[in-house]
């Protein structure tokens, strides 16, 4: 751990291990729904648990599009490194389940375990069309509607040559620790078909993959954070 105050907005929860560090998507925070149920559930066992926002989102430092996907997986291995000790279960969602394993791969002595909540490694691969990479390349930023809030989504182009630059779906991805992969089926956003070539790709022996055949892109229904918290606690269980 270094001296340097971490300059990211957090929260922790100290408790037994492995500590759990909740990665949110693009453009979200550590203040939604799935970050604060898993907040609590790790308060009521009694586990270690971190939620934070990245440079530029929510409450941390920075403007937004100034930093890119490798700025983000900087500040995730930062948080590793100085807010937590011992095995980390890293529970990415969409662009966090990118972050969980670009992670995974940089510390392979701490992260023992990864769920994927509708997990988007190599979006700015396949999540674009040819019109809007044009976009990206020509102009150097593309806004977008978003369906969850009233500001346009903005992606620049920094942050797509970032993404082209640490793709991960054309091979192996070599993590052994057990992973838990949840896809709703009526995500508009992470094709469904995408889960199951992730766990395909991954090289351990214990990954299982969860269709939620009625859920969104958010898997924020009750019902899914109640399958979301069974799949952590199985691995934490698991880890012992």
């Amino acid at each position: 751990m270094t001296d340097t105050p971490l300059p990211l907005a957090h929260h922790r929860t100290d408790g037994k291990g492995p500590t759990i560090l909740f990665l949110p998507g693009y453009a979200s925070d550590m203040a939604g729904t799935k970050a604060v149920a898993i907040e609590q559930w790790a308060q009521q066992q009694g586990r270690g648990f971190v939620r934070f926002d990245y440079r530029g989102c929510g409450e941390s430092p920075g403007a937004f599009e100034e930093f890119t996907l490798a700025d983000w997986r900087d500040d995730v291995l930062r948080v590793i490194d100085d807010l937590t000790s011992g095995p980390v279960v890293l529970v990415g969602s969409s662009m966090g389940g990118w972050l969980m394993l670009l992670a995974a791969l940089a510390r392979r002595d701490r992260v023992a375990g990864l769920v994927g909540i509708a997990p988007a490694p190599d979006f700015t691969d396949w999540g674009f069309t040819a019109e809007q990479k044009g976009v990206l390349l020509n102009t150097g930023r593309l806004e977008e509607e978003s369906p969850y809030s009233d500001e346009p989504t903005v992606t620049t182009r920094a942050f797509w040559a970032s993404g082209e630059a640490n793709r991960l779906m054309f091979g192996p991805i070599a993590f052994a620790g057990p992973v838990r992969i949840l896809q709703g089926m009526q995500d508009g956003e992470v094709p469904w078909i995408r889960a199951t070539r992730l766990a395909e790709l991954l090289q351990s022996d214990d990954v299982r993959t969860t269709l939620v055949k009625g859920g969104d892109h958010r898997l924020s229904r009750p019902q899914d954070i109640d399958l979301i918290l069974r799949e952590i606690d199985d691995i934490c269980t698991t880890l012992g």
